[in-house]
């Protein structure tokens, strides 16, 4: 295969997986702490439309991010509340928010800006693009080693650095800190880390928030750095492959970035295959669309093993008296 496609291949697996990655770490960060999250996909469709929102009526890409964040951590602080507070159904909370995402955006879309839910195209200034890295020009003519850092390791927009950047201080924090620890030991005992005197209403709380601000970035990254203005439910269910992805990794940040780079590259390989025949007979746009999501649930159903997630996750505590 020409070394030029299997670059282009690779760098749409990039892209395609930056937004996956950063809502796989959110998810990590609350499941850790004991909150399972499935409004992981709801919190980025909020935060999607703030992002392109604000930015579109700023002129100014900054505050739009400032904005799809800001949106995201409330929308998480919101589940936080039911589900943690108020020691509620953490999976309804979860399916609570995604409803309340899709119905909101679309109905404020069409209040504001009356274009069918859909935000003004967004100019320069209003959405990120992509960053030159040093010498990137310069090296494009050395063989394989210069297509290899210009045309795939350079050219990609802020939000996919932070994504990747993301990775290993989440392990940092996960398995260096005292933070790290405590959140992953609330997540198996609640009762011990309460019994040591911590707060678990606390960690669980900051685990959430923590969420919200990847969520946010996620959210952003559609909008204002991938596309150029937001369209309904434009994240299109890449919430629950993250969910998905999280659970193939087992709850780990490394695994899940390659996990989230295989689930991005199948997505690369379908937009590649769009218009690819079988023993000459065209193949269905629709059934190439959808090879991601089954691929998905294949690899989910035949390779992943046993997962076994914290064993607090999901239920709500309850300080002893």
């Amino acid at each position: 295969m020409d070394l030029a496609i299997i670059l282009s291949t690779l760098d749409a697996t990039i892209r395609l997986s930056t937004p996956l990655l950063l809502a796989c770490l959110a998810g990590l960060y609350s499941e850790r702490a004991g909150v399972f999250d499935i409004g992981l996909e709801g919190k980025m469709l909020a935060a999607a439309f703030a992002a392109a929102a604000v930015a579109a009526v700023s002129g100014n890409v900054w505050l739009g991010l400032l904005a799809g964040i800001a949106v995201s951590i409330t929308t998480a602080a919101l589940q936080g509340a039911a589900a943690i507070t108020l020691k509620g159904n953490q999976l309804i909370a979860g399916v609570a928010i995604n409803m309340l995402a899709v119905g909101l955006t679309t109905f404020l879309g069409i209040q504001w800006f009356a274009q069918g839910g859909r935000t003004p195209q967004l100019k320069a200034g209003e959405r990120f693009t992509e960053i030159q890295l040093p010498f990137a020009a310069e090296l494009q003519g050395v063989p394989v080693l210069g297509p290899i850092y210009a045309d795939l390791i350079s050219g990609h927009n802020l939000l996919v650095y932070l994504a990747f950047i993301a990775v290993p201080i989440t392990w940092f924090v996960l398995y260096r800190t005292r933070f790290g620890l405590r959140l992953r030991a609330v997540g198996e005992n609640p009762k011990a880390v309460d019994t040591a005197g911590i707060s678990v209403i606390l960690l669980r709380y900051q685990a959430v928030l923590i969420t919200g601000l990847l969520c946010g970035l996620a959210g952003a990254f559609f909008s204002i750095a991938q596309g150029s203005g937001f369209g309904n439910n434009m994240t299109a269910g890449k919430g629950f492959i993250a969910l998905a992805a999280l659970i193939f990794a087992k709850w780990k940040p490394v695994p899940a970035m390659f996990t989230c780079l295989l689930f991005g590259f199948l997505d690369a390989l379908q937009i590649r295959l769009q218009g690819a025949e079988v023993f000459g007979v065209g193949v269905p746009v629709q059934a190439i669309q959808a090879l991601p999501y089954i691929l998905t649930v294949v690899l989910l159903a035949g390779f992943i093993g046993k997962a076994v997630g914290p064993k607090a996750g999901g239920v709500a505590y309850s300080k002893e008296r």
